[in-house]
């Protein structure tokens, strides 16, 4: 392994930190102040109530049977909680039109009263867009709703299938007012700073968002050439303060499958490092693209950002590595926004750990982040691949969080945890989705590829002593081996108490599966079929005793412009040579099958004709050369065998193998 740590760092002034304290914050207001990002949470406990399976397997929601607390009559209790504490985050992806009511402080009537999914679509205030919202399949609500004494949750149904209820109680003495809408309602100022700080449509600069006011804030523009094997420093600052924004011009050229620029931060003279991270991961890249658009990390507008607070005592060094033995050098232009406030003592410092699991343990959760200490956990970023392709059953799996020895977060499944809901379902967990807080890096099936990001802020996971952060890879029991990489940010009171050393550039760089298969009898592209006389459909075929799932093309005739056809487009992870080959139904009513592309015939026509059906795999229909990307490939029916009844193709699978 190849471990990058070594750093000398000037001699510097004595620590600059400072005993501000700002006063306990519980409500609309911590959704906008950043500022206490880095601030030790005053919170006893974090947790949730979910609908997890309690037996372990995968009914987390499916069915119901454990969708409430207890039921009372025809009512489902979803939560009861003792006070002072919170409720930060409510997130479903089955909400209903039944009547929600939540009581506070055991008083005899509820002080919100709506139909479960208008929490969430931003109709009855205060639960306003875009804190509330759906997108990805899931339906999540971030106002915070605080209580004194008690909460109660119950939903005036029958029955219910998933939810995710995460909640934060606090000492005694916590001095917590109780949620009060109509107040909230009419509190404009915090809602349109809560607004500006959740609309991921923005490109306004969140930096006055992430430092305490009367902050003096200075820009520090960089524009260097990195050579291969060199290190560029970008910010060297030898006084306390904060980094309120990081910025990277030019995203492209940190993309690619190597993980070979990295972005390497030290604090306070320390010879370890806080963050020693692929660069393109740290600011949200999927398998070495740019794929995060949230408001506190992400890419656009032709730039990389990070608007996590990062306070310091005396010193801060920013570094961009290159591992990169040969090639041009690259260029490095962007800016640091430095905040002259230096850290105080109720905060923690920031840390970012890369992880990379291939294959993921059997019988074992991933595991985000695992450390002792002091610190609250504020965002997970994670990209999952199943090891074989056409599948991500892996993401069956779900979050389990441990603080301090207590399992305090089960969750419901991997999407969920993420805000989605409802992976390979159509304008659902399909494709890529942002939102402030989070999103879905990309959803490729075919690849066996799907990530996401969740940052927190309410919600923040705090620690006293420690926290274990893991997810599971497959629906029970961690049996689905898969390839996990992620990056988790966190706030520490020590330096972590984990290994931030980066593993070899074997171990670091993406791996492209080589033999690709596209589900057609799913939900496989189609760029366009015959424009005459012919009809698509999806449907089971008869194969043997049983059935297969199908694309069904049927032509009467031919094409205004030839033979019947059906044109697809197949997304592939790397360019080169691939071998294409077909899992078809062989039968009575199926043509003779060729693959073309640019109008011209690649490989042999096949005849699918049978007297009776049964499933041809692997049928060779020729070799193409593909871009990295989109390919469009059209299958024409050229002709039928003398007894064949139809000019049909049943098509199940496409099969695409690099040969070269």
């Amino acid at each position: 392994m190849v471990f990058l740590l070594l750093l000398v760092i000037p001699k510097v002034s004595a620590s600059q930190v400072t005993d501000r304290r700002e006063p306990l914050i519980v409500g609309l207001e911590q959704l906008h102040r950043l500022d206490l990002l880095p601030a030790f949470k005053r919170t006893i406990k974090v947790g949730a109530i979910t609908s997890y399976d309690r037996t372990g397997g995968n009914d987390d929601g499916f069915s119901g049977k454990y969708s409430f607390v207890r039921r009372e009559g025809d009512t489902l209790v979803l939560a009861d909680l003792k006070g002072p504490g919170c409720i930060t985050r409510i997130h479903t992806p089955t909400p209903t039109d039944d009547i929600l009511e939540i009581t506070f402080d055991d008083e005899s009537e509820p002080r919100v009263r709506l139909p479960f999914r208008k929490l969430f679509t931003g109709e009855v205030a205060p639960f306003l867009k875009p804190m509330v919202d759906y997108a990805g399949g899931g339906y999540f609500c971030y106002i915070p709703m605080p209580y004194r004494k008690s909460c109660k949750v119950v939903l005036r149904a029958k029955n219910l299938q998933f939810y995710d209820l995460n909640f934060a109680t606090y000492p005694a003495d916590a001095g917590i007012s109780t949620f009060d809408p109509k107040a909230v309602s009419l509190d404009t100022s915090n809602l349109e700073a809560a607004k500006k700080v959740f609309d991921v449509d923005s490109t306004a600069d969140l930096t006055r968002f992430n430092v305490p006011a009367g902050t003096k804030l200075h820009t520090v523009r960089f524009d260097q050439s990195l050579k291969p094997g060199s290190v560029a420093t970008v910010l060297n600052s030898v006084k306390g303060g904060r980094i309120a924004a990081i910025r990277f011009d030019n995203p492209e050229v940190f993309a690619g499958k190597e993980r070979d620029i990295l972005l390497r931060v030290f604090w306070d003279g320390s010879k370890q490092p806080a963050i020693l991270c692929p660069l393109g991961d740290f600011f949200g890249y999927a398998w070495g693209k740019p794929a995060t658009g949230g408001r506190l990390v992400g890419t656009r507008s032709g730039s990389n950002y990070c608007y996590l607070p990062m306070p310091y005592d005396r010193s801060a060094t920013i570094q961009v590595v290159s591992l990169r033995e040969s090639g041009p050098p690259i260029k490095l232009s962007g800016e640091v926004v430095v905040g002259d406030a230096p850290r105080c003592l109720d905060e923690g410092k920031f840390y970012a750990v890369w992880r990379r699991e291939r294959p993921t343990k059997l019988g074992k959760p991933f595991t985000f982040l695992e450390t002792n200490g002091q610190g609250h956990l504020v965002g997970l970023a994670l990209q999952a691949q199943g090891m074989t392709t056409g599948t991500t059953e892996f993401f069956e799996g779900d979050d389990q969080t441990t603080i301090d020895g207590e399992l305090v977060v089960h969750g419901t499944g991997s999407e969920d945890f993420f805000n989605g809901g409802w992976y390979d379902v159509p304008e659902r967990w399909d494709s890529q989705m942002a939102r402030a807080l989070s999103g879905c890096l990309l959803y490729q099936k075919h690849l066996g590829r799907t990530g996401a990001y969740r940052f927190f802020v309410g919600d923040a996971y705090s620690f006293q002593k420690s926290i274990r952060q893991t997810i599971e890879h497959g629906p029970v029991g961690n049996a689905f081996p898969s390839d996990y990489c992620s990056v988790a940010y966190f706030y520490s009171k020590d330096y972590p108490t984990l290994d931030l050393r980066l593993p070899s550039a074997e171990q670091r760089r993406v791996v492209d599966l080589e033999r690709i298969v596209f589900s057609a009898g799913w939900t496989v592209p189609i760029s366009s079929f015959a424009l005459n006389a012919a009809t698509l459909s999806r449907c089971d075929i008869p194969n043997g005793t049983g059935q297969v799932r199908c694309l069904s093309l049927r032509a009467k005739g031919g094409d205004f412009f030839g033979p019947p056809f059906i044109a697809l487009t197949l997304e592939l992870p790397a360019a080169g040579r691939y071998r294409l080959a077909i899992d078809a139904v062989k039968g009575p009513e199926q043509g003779i099958v060729q693959m073309f592309r640019d109008e011209s015939p690649v490989g042999e026509a096949v005849d699918l004709y049978s007297e009776k059906p049964s499933m041809a795999s692997e049928v060779l229909l020729g070799h193409f050369t593909a871009v990295e990307g989109q390919n469009r490939v059209m299958f024409k029916i050229v002709g039928k065998d003398a007894q064949s009844k139809a000019l049909g193709l049943d098509l199940a699978n496409i099969i695409c193998t690099k040969i070269k």
